[in-house]
């Protein structure tokens, strides 16, 4: 997968409008889709302030919990895909220390996606932590495209 990629799914995975019944949907949708796949992971979906929507599913350890905390940090303070930063990251070989900051409350890894408005910007960001850093990020992908009725390719 390449950052052009990864920027234009950012770009067009896109709300009109988001609250509390949205974020139950996605957060919902992502649920059902893990389960089907039997995929132990936890799903998160928050602004700066507030947890919108929360899920830790069978086979799901209280690590994921923190790896969702770390990613949605960092998609919150850098307004992109904690999987295109990551790569971006690694294209330079650089890493979060290099970029000032602290592997205990950031990760770079995939998963983490912004939660966008259209007309706002950057709300929040949703999470999925379980899988592999490309399968988590890909699930995420998948559910707002269908949501969205976008596709992200």
């Amino acid at each position: 997968m390449d950052l052009d990629l990864l920027a234009r799914q950012e770009s067009k995975l896109v709300f009109d409008a988001f609250d509390e019944n949205m974020a139950w949907k996605v957060g919902s949708a992502l649920v059902e889709v893990a389960r089907a796949r039997n995929a132990p992971v936890v799903v998160n979906l928050r602004t700066p302030n507030r947890t919108l929507f929360h899920a830790a599913l069978p086979g799901a350890v209280p690590a994921n919990d923190e790896w969702a905390r770390r990613k949605s940090n960092l998609v919150l303070r850098e307004h992109q895909s904690s999987r295109r930063f990551g790569m971006a990251l690694q294209t330079k070989n650089k890493t979060l220390a290099d970029h000032g900051l602290d592997f205990a409350d950031y990760a770079d890894h995939g998963g983490s996606f912004p939660l966008r408005v259209k007309g706002a910007g950057v709300i929040g960001a949703i999470t999925v932590s379980g899988l592999a850093s490309a399968e988590d990020h890909a699930m995420i992908v998948e559910v707002l495209s269908a949501i969205l009725k976008v596709s992200a390719e």
